[in-house]
Formats: structure tokens, sequence, C-alpha cells
């Protein structure tokens, strides 16, 4: 991707490193996150405005502890430690680290004690503590500008050479005023001028797909989700009718979710979608089938070869494109060193190679909430845009247990009841993610003067920014009855509703 300014994050195994990028991002100003040993020649040819070190579970005097380059903190760029990054601005120019510090989690009061530009305009606040050490003597050239109680060197900065650190974590919503400590690094330290946003991405994006697509052809395997819709949108806005959408319905959809989707790009956006009808493939394929790793990769391999037959039709493609995330990309990148993985259960992995045509992947770069803004900025409607999260396997991993024509279908209304009412509640827009679950469980229930003997459904909703972290939904009481009313009324084969409220972790989003 082309920008002319960005800041590059280097990875040191903290929980948070993803949300400092989303930070830096919504400031305005392209990030990215490397690991922490990306060479020297590779972070001078990134040309990055400012670098901010991230915390990590290590001890910078631990053996085996990761450290970056030397010649780190020599380059002319500024430099932003934070907690571990903090700690090896000391520990890497001769301050002390003390080993035996008193740990320190959670909430701690930062006084400013020195005027500076990473903390101005700004007074006393609350900050989020997250260390087991701390400094005990900090660098020759550099000067404390903040403590805490627990802290004495909670800030420090070399203004000369534009290198400061924090002992506190920035980026999390527990500190009151971080992000404007980050902008302050971004803005007035780094000088960016904070021009990266959906509009700029999109005319950026726009011209590298022409520019790499020439006259070439494209194929996209459309999802029915928020990722490939707007990547489709924004291929045909980028090289017209040389893009070719195939949709491919599963039988594991949501109810009228295909019918919905080829609407949408008939009417609205006036695109031609080819649609498969692969339900029988994909339910004979998993008759009897009920292990969910086994689930995943019959369907990943039937969309495979639905998916070729299909694409044979366009001969003149020489490129597929993918949705893929930039979550998706750095979700393996640790403190080990880069591990560029896809979810297995991404539906067009390994067509490239066998079909012989290159990937093409322009959302690699962006977080979900950003291929939001891209899609409102492409004219996407915003009851679409708004969608949760569907899982690629589709109703498959939310029927726990063999999965049959009736479980589908008892499963869809269910689910579509379920969603239908948080929609009249209100609430949709205050949940990441809702969905129903078909347990492979029967109880006893009551029905009028008969007694019947049904399945159980689970509701799930969970609050979430980008589901790394995530936790459940306080749903509402009265919501709940009319939900569990309805589903056990309106959907044959139901007797029981449940409501799961595990987060993550300790759980997962979906049961599967």
């Amino acid at each position: 991707m082309i920008t002319i300014e960005k800041i590059i994050i280097l990875d040191f195994g903290s929980q948070y490193t993803q949300i400092i990028a989303r930070k830096v991002r919504e400031i305005g100003v392209y990030a990215e996150i490397y690991p922490f040993n990306i060479t020297k020649e590779k972070l001078l040819e990134l040309a990055p405005k400012g670098i901010i070190l991230s915390g990590g579970p290590n001890s910078v005097y631990a053996e085996e502890s990761p450290y970056p380059f030397k010649d780190i903190f020599n380059l002319g760029i500024p430099v932003l430690g934070i907690c571990y990054g903090l700690q090896l601005i000391a520990y890497l120019n001769d301050g002390i680290v003390d080993k035996s510090a008193r740990r320190e989690y959670g909430r701690a009061n930062l006084i400013i004690s020195k005027e500076n530009e990473l903390l101005k305009g700004l007074s006393s606040m609350q900050v989020w503590m997250s260390h087991g050490d701390s400094l005990k003597q900090f660098p020759t050239g550099f000067e404390v500008i903040a403590y805490t109680d627990n802290s004495p060197i909670a800030a420090i900065q070399n203004a000369e050479k534009k290198i400061y650190g924090v002992q506190f974590h920035p980026e999390v919503h527990h500190t009151t005023d971080g992000k404007k400590i980050l902008e302050n690094f971004v803005r007035n330290i780094c000088d960016c001028k904070g021009s990266w946003n959906a509009h700029s991405f999109v005319e950026t994006a726009i011209k590298q797909i022409q520019q790499t697509v020439g006259n070439d052809e494209v194929i996209c395997a459309l999802s029915g989700g928020v990722d490939s819709t707007v990547l489709a949108v924004l291929l045909h806005k980028s090289i017209g009718d040389k893009l070719h959408c195939i949709h491919i319905d599963t039988g594991l959809m949501r109810l009228n979710e295909s019918h919905k989707l080829m609407e949408l790009f008939d009417k609205h956006f006036n695109m031609s979608v080819e649609l498969i009808d692969g339900s029988a493939t994909f339910l004979g394929r998993l008759d009897r089938v009920k292990d969910p790793e086994q689930k995943r990769k019959i369907i990943g391999k039937s969309f495979i070869d639905l998916f070729e037959i299909s694409a044979k039709n366009f001969n003149n493609a020489k490129w597929l494109a993918q949705g893929t995330l930039y979550p998706d990309v750095i979700e393996s990148v640790s403190v080990k060193g880069p591990s560029v993985v896809i979810k297995s259960h991404h539906n067009v992995g390994g067509l490239p190679e066998k079909m012989g045509i290159k990937l093409i992947e322009p959302f690699r770069e962006l977080f979900k909430d950003e291929v939001r803004e891209v899609g409102r900025e492409l004219g996407v409607p915003d009851w679409f845009v708004k969608r949760h999260p569907f899982p690629g396997p589709g109703l498959a991993i939310r029927i726990l247990g063999e999965i049959t024509k009736e479980r589908i279908e008892i499963l869809q209304k269910a689910d579509a009841i379920y969603i239908e009412e948080i929609r009249n509640a209100g609430l949709y827009d205050d949940i990441w993610q809702a969905f129903a679950v078909l347990l492979p469980i029967q109880s006893v229930g009551v029905m009028g003067d008969e007694r019947t003997y049904e399945s159980t459904c689970v509701l799930r909703a969970v609050t979430s920014v980008d589901g790394m972290t995530a936790d459940w939904f306080p749903m509402p009481y009265d919501v709940l009855s009319k939900m569990s009313s309805r589903i056990i009324n309106e959907v044959k084969g139901i007797n029981r509703v449940v409501y799961d409220i595990t987060s993550k972790p300790p759980g997962t989003i979906e049961w599967e």
C-alpha cells in the first residue's frame, strides 16, 4: 500500500499490540505491526515517521528476551516505548531496570512532573499499569517527566533525540487520555499530518488494483459477508465488468441469505453475480459427520471443488480476490517472529495454487471496522455494513453434532427470530455478534396436554472490538423472555432456550 506517512509498531508479545495500531489509525495515521526482530534495512525501507515499541511479557534482563537491532535509537526516527518498550529504552541505554520492584497491575494516578511534548495539554490522569519490573535509574541523556505513587519513573524523555517511554499503557481505554498521548507522539513529535482515512484508502486502492490487474480479469468469491461484499464493490469500481463474482449457496447460510445477497447486488449495485446452488453437495458430504474440524475441512474442500468448476467459465481471469483482513495476517505474529498464517476456514484457501492464478487481497492491511468504513465510503447500505460477522463454515459450526436438512431449517428459523427481536429492541448495533446454536441435546417439555422431547437452543451475544476478546452481552430479561417464547412457539423442534454468559477468554465466541 502506497502511503506518505506511517508509524511502525514493533511487537514484543503484548496482548495490546493490535490496539496500538488501531488507535494510531483512528488518529488518521497509517500504522503497521512488525515483529521485534525486523532488520535495520527493512525498517529503513519502510521509511516510518515514527516507531512504537510495544509492551510484552518478558523481563529485559532475562535470557532470550526479545531485543530490537542495536542502532534503533540512533536512526533519527522518533521512538515511543510502552511498558516493556520503556524498559528496553532504559536497559539498552545504560539505565537500570529493577528486578525486585513491586508489581503493579490496574489503575494508577499519573502525575506530570515536567512540561513535555508527549504529555502536552494533559494534567494528572488515570493510567493503566501492567508490569512486574520498573525503572530504578533512567538512562543517560533522559529525564523523568511523570510518576505515580508506585512508579517514581513512570515516563521519560530524551527530547533532543525524540525518544520517549511510558511505563503504563496509553492504548487501552482504562487510560483516560491515552489517545491524546498517542496523538501527541504521532502528530506533534513525529510530525504526521493525519490524512489516512477510508476516503484516502479507496482512492489509493483503486489505483493499486488498476495497476496490478491491468487488462486481466478477476474472480471474486462472494460469501455474503461484509468483507467479501465490500471487496466486490471496490473491485467493480476499480475494473468494472472485468470482475466476475461467484456466490455459492452452501445450504448452511442464514434464512434467505443468498436471495437477499443476489437482490442487493442486482438492485443496489447493478452488478451480476453467478449463483451456484451447492446445498446438495455440502449436505451429502456432511452426512453423519459430527467432528467440528472435520466439518470445516469438508466444507472447505467442497467450496473449492464447486468454485473451481464455476471459475473455469472465466478463462481470461488471472486473479482471485480474497477479503483477507489484517488480524488474519498478523494473528500468529509473536515474539518468535512472523508467521503469516491465514485461518483454515477461509473459503478460497489453496485455490490460487490449484487454479494457477494469482491472489489479490486489497484489505489485508485493514481491520474489520475499517472495512465497514470503506463500505460506507463506497455506498454499501448501512444496514448491510453493520451486519454481524458470520463464519465461513456457516451454520455447520452452530449445529453441534450431525447436520441434517431438518436441523438446518430449525436453526435458521430460530436464528431469524432471535435477530429480529434484537433489532426490534434496538440492540443490534450494540452487539458485536449474535447468533443461535442448536445443541445435540433433547430434553423433556410440556406443550398443551402433551409431553415433548425436543432440542435445546442456545442464544449467544457478545460485545467486542475485533473479536480477539469478547464479553457476553447483558440482554434485558424482558427481551430474552420474548425471544424464548417466540422460538419455542414458532419453531417446531425446540422446546428449551438458554442464554450463554461466557466471555472470551476463557471461552470462544463460536461454539465449534
